[in-house]
């Protein structure tokens, strides 16, 4: 069966859980070229958490391309031990220039544009 699998085109690490992803087109955030933007919800049972980020990933030629780069964190504490919400969905917002995303623990949704 190993000689049978397929590599993923882009790993994102283990227990990130992945939940939110949408298409984020050039120029929807000053200085971010076409893209995956991922709310990573987290995982709670690991001694180091993981996720509890949006992340975007940057595409070239249809393919994603690069280190995933942080769009929205904040979401644990200092020490990692708690989470002060867990991201889930992402959209992009009406207005075609900025990102939403549902936190499910916060009970809120956060908009992230440009300044």
């Amino acid at each position: 069966m190993v000689a049978t699998a397929i590599t993923p085109d882009y790993a994102l690490g283990g227990h990130t859980a992945s939940l939110g992803l949408c298409w984020m087109p050039a120029g929807t955030l000053p200085g971010y070229p076409d893209g995956m933007v991922i709310g990573q919800h987290g995982s709670w049972n690991r001694s180091t958490l993981s996720g509890y980020r949006m992340i975007f990933v940057p595409f070239k030629g249809g393919r994603p391309e690069g280190p995933p780069r942080d769009l929205l964190t904040g979401f644990l504490s200092e020490d990692e031990k708690l989470s002060y919400g867990r991201p889930v969905g992402v959209a992009i917002g009406p207005d075609k220039a900025s990102i939403l995303m549902a936190d499910d623990v916060g009970n809120v949704i956060w908009r992230v544009s440009a300044a």
